[in-house]
């Protein structure tokens, strides 16, 4: 897909981990160009983020996130370049409002029309920049006293995957809302979205890596599809506890606690005719869920049925357990080239570390950086196209 569509991401120190990069990467896998910066700081440079999560307590908790990689510098936008505006939530909007260059930027976006879409506290920036007068908006429920003194039409979040539209402005109360939030978003820079009747399955499981379950999983639900997961021995509604895994100068990459992931469905019972493609997501779920023969039937079931299989990063450790990559080429995360290897799969070099390939019905990445790719790839298999 060409890329006929450029957007910016607003950032900065503390945004919500899931808030920026799940957009970010949606938008890139359906043919999106995706422009990220951040005040003070230029391509290259990074963003700690904040996991936003609901624990039970009075309101939600806070832990560090990945780290963000800005991709272009701020001080050289040029907002005729642009096509629309993501702003996401987290804490960095607390003191992005208050940054004249930020307030400037987001008006310009407001007069010219373009699409804005906010989500969360990210609606404080538009508030500063007066973008909210007479509109009707949402975001999390704390920052709607400003929303209002600010003089919008304050619509009340009574689930957290409330979205509102108003004209070009698209606003969203928490992540929860990223299927839509998104797709709105798509809608209003020109996009059409064909072939996406498909029902699509994780195999998700405790510790599995919080980008490589979310991005996909709500990508994919942007794009129309119906998507469930499931964990053994766990009921719809339960929930996975996740791991971060990140880059950060080691010799291997650090972890660090995740949100905490919510299934759709009941694992027991599970027919896995009614599914058009199997995603396993990668983290430290797969070295004991290629234990249980039960996901290694559900595998060997998708594999022998040629609907697509999308593996990413460790999640190949099922496949190699599951005696499916004798004869195929697939990548992996390098530590798991082994596992690869010894169950007959023929190794192919994820470098740089964002590469996926597709073998027949099989989409493998090594990491969470290629999710565009792993995204996009599957979207081939499965007959879904985004046009812009």
């Amino acid at each position: 897909m060409a890329n006929s569509r450029t957007v910016l991401i607003l950032c900065g120190d503390y945004m919500e981990d899931y808030e920026v990069m799940v957009p970010c990467q949606a938008l890139q896998a359906f043919g999106v160009s995706v422009h990220t910066v951040c005040p003070g700081k230029k391509a290259g440079d990074s963003c700690p983020t904040a996991v936003h999560d609901f624990c039970g307590h009075q309101t939600y908790s806070e832990s560090r996130g990945h780290n963000f990689t800005l991709n272009a510098t701020f001080d050289e936008v040029d907002i005729t370049k642009y096509d629309g505006l993501v702003i996401p939530g987290g804490r960095a909007p607390e003191y992005l409002s208050m940054n004249t260059s930020v307030v400037e930027l987001v008006k310009h976006f407001s007069t010219s029309g373009k699409p804005i879409a906010s989500i969360c506290h990210g609606q404080l920036i538009l508030a500063a920049a007066d973008t909210v007068n007479g509109r009707s908006c949402t975001g999390y429920a704390t920052v709607g006293p400003a929303l209002i003194a600010a003089g919008a039409k304050w619509v009340e979040p009574t689930t957290p995957d409330v979205c509102v539209v108003d004209g070009s402005l698209i606003t969203a109360a928490t992540y929860e809302g990223h299927p839509e939030f998104i797709q709105l978003f798509l809608k209003a820079l020109g996009g059409k979205v064909t072939g996406a009747n498909k029902r699509i399955l994780f195999l998700c499981g405790d510790y599995m890596e919080d980008y490589e379950v979310k991005v996909p999983f709500q990508s994919l639900q942007a794009l129309g599809c119906q998507v469930d997961s499931v964990c053994p021995e766990k009921k719809a509604g339960d929930r996975c506890p996740t791991a971060i895994h990140d880059f950060e100068g080691d010799q291997t990459y650090s972890e660090k606690p995740g949100h905490t992931f919510a299934l759709t469905a009941t694992f027991d019972g599970l027919d896995s005719s009614g599914y058009d493609a199997l995603v396993i997501p990668g983290g430290r779920a797969p070295e004991y869920l290629g234990l249980n023969q039960q996901v290694l039937n559900l595998v060997k079931e998708f594999m022998s049925s040629g609907k697509p299989v999308a593996s990413i990063c460790h999640g190949q450790q099922i496949l190699a357990a599951a005696g499916v990559l004798k004869g195929r080429k697939c990548t992996a995360y390098p530590a798991v080239k082994l596992n690869v290897v010894l169950g007959g799969g023929t190794w192919l070099e994820p470098d740089p570390i964002h590469r996926c390939f597709t073998d027949g019905n099989l989409v493998t990445g090594a990491a969470w950086p290629g999710h565009p790719e792993f995204v996009s790839q599957l979207m081939v298999l499965l007959g879904v196209q985004v046009s812009l």
